[in-house]
């Protein structure tokens, strides 16, 4: 299918993000003359009619619930097409970063930033919770930080209606690990106060630039239920760890607190909060079953570090890492002396970070040619370095299928001169040997047939990665464009085996 035009009004521009339930598109509204933003629901081949029923209804209740919500803080939902057998959401498009990648990038907030993102979010989820409604995933991968200054709550996809039952099984858990809840871990269908604990474990991230509970999604859903709530260093430390008390009844109330965050982010000192409304110590926690056979499940599939400072775990006998577990800047993944010989130039550019919904990323490019790479997660994962070796095994074969589905694209790359959006024609997906575990490339070819951008991803361990080489000039040759790809992505894989 061309990525074309939805509705006969919405022209697809081109992916802005991806995972593991969807793929996020610029587009343009053609009869309202502005730009949007296109979440397309994609699934996996080989699913069952229930699953593929389920999914679909995850996205249309996404869109009921986004639709019912007026409020500056959640992200506006504009209309819904059903077109090629599955939704498509139109919403506002929001220009600026996440907070997860922000802080990434940046480093802890001061207090007071902190504090009135907090009021913010809390604001619109108050807003959520009046009509029953919980969003059941608010972590710093959906509160988003745009260019103007508003903070935008975004993806209610695993929202829940208060007396609505959830589209999954009994006793499959939905959230981001460390973002969870400690009654919603222990099987209970949460509330409000639920998501209060959610975003006072986000803004503990905004704080101090870590997550109050570290390590894989086992460790960190193990430390949520055993461990004292963390009280963080500054004037917001307790009453975060007040929201974040472990259970419900112990946290404040959701006024309370959008008061004294108000306060903070004035200049003041938090409030002292109303007596019964402290933060307590953590009491026993019953567990049912499928939790710890769950969190045991998880374990299995992560292998425990042998001394403090490794970035990759390898397995017994060295060689392929079995997981990579600690952040680190993608910008290194290719060194300054390899982007030049790619670029030709003697002089070559420093990389420029950004991260969106599908991770971190980074570009070097000059005028006329350029080089890409991105550590890419799906919608279900906090970051690539939680993912697990099965979920990129997914997440890579679903990329795979994306490519092969769409005929064409329309391609741009401001930064090295191709400013306006120009259509590009696919080349068939080839699968390539000897770069990760598993990798395929694809192509663009412009007007005249001739390759301007070739693409290879690859998966190591539990990375999916890809990287781009584009160029606008004439001279290189097809097989020449394909080879600067390659390299580039050699490179990045030799660079993330020696990071151990």
């Amino acid at each position: 299918m061309s990525a074309g035009r939805l509705a006969g009004r919405y022209s697809l521009l081109r992916p802005l993000g991806a995972g593991g339930m969807g793929k996020v598109w610029l587009a343009r509204d053609e009869m309202l003359e502005r730009e949007v933003a296109v979440k397309e629901l994609t699934l996996p081949e080989g699913v069952s009619a229930k699953e593929r029923a389920d999914s679909v209804t995850r996205a249309v209740r996404e869109a009921q619930a986004t639709a019912r919500l007026r409020h500056p803080g959640i992200v506006a939902l504009h209309d819904v097409v059903v077109e090629h057998d599955r939704p498509w959401l139109v919403m506002e498009l929001l220009r600026g970063r996440t907070l997860d990648a922000t802080v990434r990038e940046f480093g802890p907030m001061p207090a007071g930033h902190v504090a009135r993102i907090g009021a913010e979010v809390l604001e619109a989820l108050s807003v959520a919770h009046a009509q029953g409604l919980q969003h059941r995933d608010v972590k710093p991968g959906n509160v988003f930080l745009t260019d103007k200054g508003r903070v935008v709550l975004t993806d209610f996809g695993i929202a829940r209606q208060e007396g609505q039952a959830t589209l999954t099984e009994q006793g499959l858990m939905i959230g981001s690990p460390g973002f969870i809840a400690p009654e919603r871990l222990d099987g209970e269908p949460g509330g409000p106060a639920s998501d209060l604990w959610s975003l006072g474990a986000t803004l503990y991230v905004a704080l101090t630039g870590a997550a109050a509970y570290g390590g894989s999604a086992a460790q960190r859903l193990r430390a949520t239920l055993t461990q004292p709530v963390p009280v963080a260093p500054g004037t917001l430390g307790p009453l975060l760890a007040a929201m974040m008390a472990q259970h419900p009844a112990a946290r404040p109330d959701p006024r309370v607190v959008v008061d004294a965050l108000r306060q903070v982010a004035a200049g003041g000192p938090a409030p002292r909060l109303p007596t019964g409304q402290a933060v307590t110590a953590p009491g026993p926690v019953k567990r049912r079953g499928r939790v710890v056979i769950w969190a045991a499940a998880a374990v299995a599939l992560v292998v425990a570090a042998g001394a403090a400072g490794f970035f990759v775990l390898r397995n017994q006998g060295g060689g392929t890492p079995s997981a990579f577990t600690v952040p680190m800047d993608v910008c290194t993944l290719i060194a300054s002396q390899e982007v030049g010989r790619l670029l030709r130039t003697q002089q070559p550019p420093k990389g420029q970070p950004s991260s969106d919904e599908v991770g971190p990323k980074c570009g070097w490019p000059i005028s006329g040619s350029g080089v890409g790479l991105q550590v890419q997660k799906d919608s279900d994962t906090v970051d690539p370095w939680s993912m697990t070796v099965p979920a990129a095994r997914t997440l890579f074969q679903s990329q795979k299928r994306w490519w092969s589905k769409y005929d064409s694209i329309d391609w741009t790359w401001p930064e090295i001169g191709a400013k306006t959006a120009r259509s590009a024609k696919r080349t068939q997906v080839r699968q390539i040997d000897g770069v990760g575990e598993e990798a395929f490339g694809v192509e663009l070819a412009g007007s005249t047939g001739r390759i301007h951008s070739s693409y290879v991803y690859y998966r190591l361990a539990n990375l999916v990665v890809s990287v781009e080489y584009s160029t606008l000039a004439e001279k290189p040759t097809d097989e020449d464009v394909k080879q600067a790809a390659l390299k580039a992505a050699q490179a990045s894989v030799q660079a993330l085996r020696n990071a151990g």
